[in-house]
């Protein structure tokens, strides 16, 4: 145990500095996710026909592609075409993308089960598609959808772990470099699990709320 908690204070300032670009990759992949995978949904329920074509197509071509194809496609394909990234941006696009096929899935869930008559109501007093989904269906839909939301800033956490594979220094290549350096596997992984749980507890304890506040406000 000692020798645990002498190779952990040596190690953690190297494992906490991979912390930092996991948050960022976490963050920025978060927003870019939302921002998109609400356009996606948008469109599905325009009915645009032409529209809800084109996001159908996006959002099944992007969750048939494993996130690791788009990831490399996105760091070492696009500067074949003239788009030059740096890792991070790389991977916090490539996580954006790919998780907006999901998080589109959420929205539309929510969108669509609002009640049928508040739209016709909306419609009635004359409101315009753009004010009723502003106005009337979104702030209901964001109820609907939080719970499901938080489930996948978690899984985005944890599949931030999939930057390191374009050298992204995120937690988990920092901890294989020291690993691989020092064959203190047992700690160093140790201390990697560790830190990922310290990062998730307080998300699937936020998770846990929102079910718990938004379920009971269904049932009311």
């Amino acid at each position: 145990m000692q020798i645990f908690l002498r190779d952990a204070a040596q190690f953690l300032p190297l494992l906490l500095q991979g912390v930092k670009f996991t948050l960022l990759v976490t963050a920025g992949s978060l927003i870019l996710s939302t921002l998109l995978g609400l356009v996606w949904a948008l469109m599905r329920v325009s009915g645009i026909g032409w529209l809800a074509l084109i996001a159908k197509l996006v959002v099944n071509g992007l969750r048939g592609i494993p996130i690791l194809v788009q990831l490399f496609y996105i760091y070492f394909v696009l500067p074949e075409l003239g788009i030059a990234l740096s890792a991070l941006q790389a991977s916090i696009l490539g996580l954006g993308i790919a998780y907006s096929a999901y998080q589109s899935e959420n929205f539309r869930a929510g969108i669509e089960a609002v009640d049928h008559g508040q739209i016709e109501a909306a419609q009635s007093i004359g409101m315009g598609w753009g004010m009723m989904m502003r106005r009337v269906i979104l702030p209901q839909a964001v109820r609907i959808v939080l719970p499901p939301y938080g489930n996948i800033m978690v899984m985005m956490l944890k599949d931030s772990s999939q930057a390191s594979t374009i050298t992204v220094a995120e937690l988990t290549l920092q901890g294989s470099l020291i690993a691989s350096s020092t064959f203190k596997n047992m700690t160093v992984y140790s201390l990697v699990a560790l830190l990922y749980l310290c990062m998730s507890l307080p998300l699937i304890g936020f998770v846990g709320w929102l079910e718990r506040r938004f379920g009971k406000e269904t049932r009311r």
